[in-house]
């Protein structure tokens, strides 16, 4: 097809498109065209439908905006507060009771507890409170196309969420989520839900953002693809020799590339019982201006990284999860006393 013929096409798909479009310049952008070509190449597209979600794609400059601020990362004593709070723990012990059987099953299925899903959920949307307002493929156009230093990865997401809108049978333009293109109660990226999302109700649909049993089912089973081992601890106190080695080991730690042995030798002490041939990694926390302390993250630890790549993330995660545990035993305890 001829770059003229293209653009007659195009121009065909504006007038066909609804009165009401964001931005015609858009479909007309030699990249845009570029990127459909592409796609329509695969056999998994036909430009009219590509063309026609383009023309009614809106860019949003605010978007770049937020991603171009200048980001300062938080320390754990200001970060930790926003996560792990009374108010995520009376909320997650909710969200368990009132999905005690899909949670269990989940344990059951994917051997992932009931409070770290809990948790995950509570974190990334407030149990649903919060799951976006950004039109998905606004979002990953925006980036995709008008942010260049993350465009590959985004363009990819925006494939991803297409495809994904035809085998969900759903409108593209009808999918909302976070600014960066993340969907549903927890919070998937197009490509997570299409390689993980689980219908863990059994209506025929991936729901993740109406059926917490779907929710449920999905994040247990991203955690046991990704490597989480039933019953294990996720982080252990360590205390360390500061030096040159425990430098490094900081800055190396999203990979579990050395065991607990390994690492005693290089200054690291466990102050709870741990094997020498399980792997860590070292984490810093400055629980307070200037004072730090060290907890060494485990193979469930490591997973947690997975969903999201923080350590922050992944130690609040951690003791969200132990205190919804600690509520729910609690609360349930105390409503067996008042029975008897």
């Amino acid at each position: 097809m001829t770059r003229l013929s293209r653009i007659l096409g195009a121009l065909l798909a504006l007038l066909a498109a609804p009165a009401v479009f964001a931005d015609a310049a858009l479909l007309l952008r030699a990249d845009v065209q570029r990127y459909i070509d592409e796609q329509v190449a695969t056999g998994r597209f036909a430009r009219p439908e590509l063309e026609a979600v383009f023309a009614n794609v809106e860019s949003k400059p605010a978007i770049i905006r937020a991603l171009d601020r200048p980001s300062t990362s938080r320390p754990w004593h200001q970060f930790r507060p926003g996560f792990v709070n009374d108010r995520l723990v009376a909320a997650g012990v909710e969200f368990w009771r009132a999905n005690a059987a899909q949670l269990a099953r989940a344990e059951t299925s994917y051997g992932v507890p009931p409070e770290m899903v809990a948790a995950i959920i509570g974190i990334e949307t407030r149990y649903g409170q919060n799951m976006g307002s950004f039109r998905v493929v606004d979002a990953l156009a925006t980036i995709g196309f008008d942010y260049p230093r993350r465009a590959a990865f985004f363009r990819n997401e925006l494939t991803e969420f297409l495809l994904l809108a035809k085998e969900e049978r759903r409108d593209p333009m009808g999918f909302v989520g976070s600014y960066a293109g993340a969907m549903g109660l927890p919070q998937f990226m197009p490509s997570s839900f299409r390689k993980w999302a689980v219908d863990f109700d059994g209506d025929g649909r991936r729901d993740i953002w109406g059926s917490a049993t779907d929710a449920i089912g999905s994040v247990a089973n991203y955690f046991s693809v990704h490597g989480w081992i039933k019953g294990d601890d996720v982080v252990v106190p360590a205390q360390v020799t500061p030096g040159p080695q425990i430098d490094a080991l900081v800055a190396d730690k999203f990979n579990l590339h050395y065991t607990v042995g390994e690492l005693k030798k290089m200054g690291v002490v466990p102050q709870a019982p741990v094997r020498d041939e399980v792997r860590a990694v070292l984490v810093p926390l400055e629980t307070a201006p200037g004072v730090t302390e060290y907890w060494l993250g485990l193979n469930n630890f490591y997973t947690i990284t997975r969903y999201n790549k923080s350590t922050l993330y992944a130690k609040a995660a951690q003791e969200l999860a132990e205190r919804i545990r600690e509520a729910k035993y609690a609360g349930d305890a105390g409503v067996a006393r008042a029975g008897q």
